[in-house]
């Protein structure tokens, strides 16, 4: 072998030692950015989330997960500054939040305008035209009310007071009464409303109490939903309270005390994960979401809220690996990919519901994402 053919070998050599070094170096990152409340009026709701990131997966599919966190206190103000900076500055594949439902539409908002794939944490309504590329997690009002309006029926309540948030996440509840409880046969005779942040709520409850309803519905979230409780029980209140998911905490509980026994939540399955059947498909992620989350964060602490963000991840599980096949991170056509997967994917089984999105609906989940629970001694109870 001649020095030239030597050093032209060396050459060749060295060159695919340089590409495989490169082609090393340059392994694929996906970038998630998360706006969610870890202060304010949902830290409740936030905490719990942003504590989930610790125990979800580093790594899909090969490629390696960056999750960029920002808190945007439940404004949704700070939300839109955070999901532009994270789709603009960070340029994030995937957008996650926020822990409350005005927020949350902030985020779905700009997710939009940036043509990122958006996974909500809150349940929000969606403006026509624009769903294109939120996906829902936690699940739809609409679900999760069914169980309430048929236990009042059941109960043989014929009257509701409804008392709930100043804001969308009220407004929302006040809608499907009318919508889904009116046709039912129930009547609602009244309609109090309160801000997040305010320390009373006495001149409401003493309205609520005056019409006399059978049943009270409070459409809140978080430990704010405790104050109309705590309020309607030191007015003698016995009759039924009815709660959202969206009040579904541990928190709850310890704000409201012995007033919150008896209250009546709709909620996720995740907080009773192992008191499912075997066969219900969101038993084997629930338990595996309580096993993790308590080990690092102590019995008892796991919130549906937390969920919908490791939920958030069990889904890109799915979909990531498929949008990898055709296409690579930080491009357009990866987040396209991302999308379109998320709506061709079928029975995606999380802790807290079984998605079936489509191109046109972007909830996706059915009557596995709904369970009735009450307060007794102090802890959750499935309500049979």
């Amino acid at each position: 072998m001649s020095q030239f053919t030597r050093r032209a070998l060396m050459g060749a050599v060295f060159a695919v030692g340089l590409a495989q070094g490169s082609a090393f170096a340059e392994e694929p990152t996906i970038k998630i950015g998360v706006s969610i409340s870890t202060t304010g009026q949902g830290a409740a709701l936030g905490i719990p989330e942003k504590n989930t990131l610790d125990i979800v997966p580093k790594e899909i599919g090969g490629a390696k997960l960056e999750v960029i966190q920002l808190d945007d206190a439940g404004d949704p103000t700070n939300a839109t500054t955070n999901a532009r900076r994270l789709a603009t500055q960070d340029k994030v594949d995937i957008l996650i939040g926020s822990a409350v439902t005005p927020a949350t539409m902030a985020v779905a908002n700009v997710a939009f305008e940036a043509a990122v794939p958006h996974f909500a944490l809150s349940p929000m309504p969606f403006q026509p035209g624009r769903e294109k590329w939120t996906f829902v997690m936690p699940q739809p009002v609409p679900l999760m009310a069914k169980g309430l309006f048929e236990n009042m029926k059941a109960k043989g309540v014929k009257t509701v007071g409804i008392i709930g948030f100043s804001d969308s996440w009220g407004d929302l509840w006040v809608k499907e009464f009318k919508a889904s409880a009116e046709p039912m046969g129930l009547k609602m005779v009244a309609d109090e409303r309160y801000a997040r942040a305010d320390t009373s709520v006495a001149g409401q409850v003493l309205k609520l109490v005056a019409a006399r309803p059978d049943a009270v519905l409070v459409g809140a979230s978080g430990t704010a939903a405790a104050l109309p409780v705590i309020a309607l029980r030191e007015r003698g209140w016995t009759g039924p309270i009815y709660q959202t998911h969206g009040a579904v905490t541990h928190a709850f509980i310890g704000i409201a005390g012995k007033a919150a026994e008896g209250v009546i939540f709709t909620s996720g399955p995740v907080v009773a994960a192992a008191a499912q059947d075997d066969h219900q498909l969101t038993k084997k992620p629930g338990v595996a979401y309580t096993t993790a989350y308590e080990a690092k964060f102590g019995a008892g602490t796991v919130t549906q809220f937390g969920a919908h963000m490791y939920d958030t991840f069990e889904i890109l599980k799915r979909i990531v690996p498929v949008a990898l096949k055709s296409a690579k991170p930080g491009t357009q056509e990866f987040r396209e990919a991302l999308r379109l997967a998320a709506e061709s994917e079928k029975e995606l089984a999380a802790s807290q519901a079984v998605y079936n999105w489509s191109a046109s609906n972007h909830y996706g989940v059915d009557d596995r994402g709904r369970i009735l629970i009450t307060v007794k001694n102090g802890d959750w109870a499935i309500v049979k």
